[in-house]
């Protein structure tokens, strides 16, 4: 998008994409501030204070066991728990998710976070496997028995599907959002606005039916105690982050 508009190309009316995307796009002015009153039926975080753009679903990185392996009461509880030996080579994350890391880690407090993950990583191994889809359909397989950085919505459509899977969320339960919105220069502004009401409004029971997390509570509340990725921190720490994790997890 950002090329289209170098080259003065005006096609696109909205942008529809993961939250880091919709801030990098603000960031390099692409998109134009709107005020909608469906904002007062979502949770608080969807509605960005610049306005440019707004949350319609989330992404919740949530763990996944096997139950055809693991026990409901053997299930870890807490990141803590996951120093048991019992855990040992059974564990599993997505290969590129320094935002979840920086948002737990800042949770717990940087120093503590950083070396409870540290010690998993020594004490009973984290394998790495690249992509959320790919991390939760190895847990039915039982090639994953515990999967910690899956996305919510694909061990549902599993466990629906009657997968031998089971969610677990383990505190803090860390979410970023999937928004939309309105390009500055959109062809069709009026058209726009409508399709992004009717996503906001209608579209968030089609949301939700797909085992995805919108962002209106009374459609589909979202798991207590969630909290978010700060984008704007991400954006300017990721490289930092990045590096965390791959020392984290990778090198061990």
């Amino acid at each position: 998008m950002t090329r289209e508009y170098a080259g003065n190309r005006f096609d696109a009316d909205l942008a529809e994409t993961a939250g880091p995307d919709m801030e990098a796009m603000m960031r390099e002015l692409l998109l134009h501030k709107v005020t909608s009153p469906i904002s007062q039926d979502l949770i608080p975080q969807a509605t960005l204070p610049h306005g440019q753009w707004i949350a319609t679903r989330l992404s919740i990185f949530a763990g996944a066991y096997n139950t055809n392996l693991m026990k409901p009461a053997d299930a870890p509880k807490t990141y803590e728990d996951l120093l048991n030996p019992k855990y040992k080579g059974k564990l599993a994350i997505e290969a590129e998710d320094a935002m979840w890391f920086m948002t737990t880690v800042l949770h717990m407090g940087e120093a503590k976070g950083t070396k409870l993950f540290r010690d998993i990583a020594t004490t009973n191994g984290i394998s790495i496997r690249k992509g959320h889809s790919l991390l939760a359909n190895l847990v039915p397989t039982g090639e994953v028995p515990i999967a910690l950085t899956a996305y919510s919505y694909r061990v549902e459509q599993l466990k629906s599907e009657g997968a031998p899977i089971e969610i677990i969320y383990l505190p803090p339960v860390v979410a970023f959002p999937t928004g939309i919105g309105m390009l500055r220069r959109a062809p069709h502004p009026h058209a726009a606005l409508l399709f992004q009401d009717f996503i906001l409004t209608d579209g968030q029971k089609i949301i939700s039916d797909r085992e995805a997390i919108p962002t209106n509570p009374k459609v589909k509340a979202p798991p207590e105690g969630m909290i978010f990725v700060d984008l704007q921190r991400y954006m300017d720490e990721g490289a930092k982050w990045s590096r965390l994790f791959r020392e984290t997890f990778a090198t061990r």
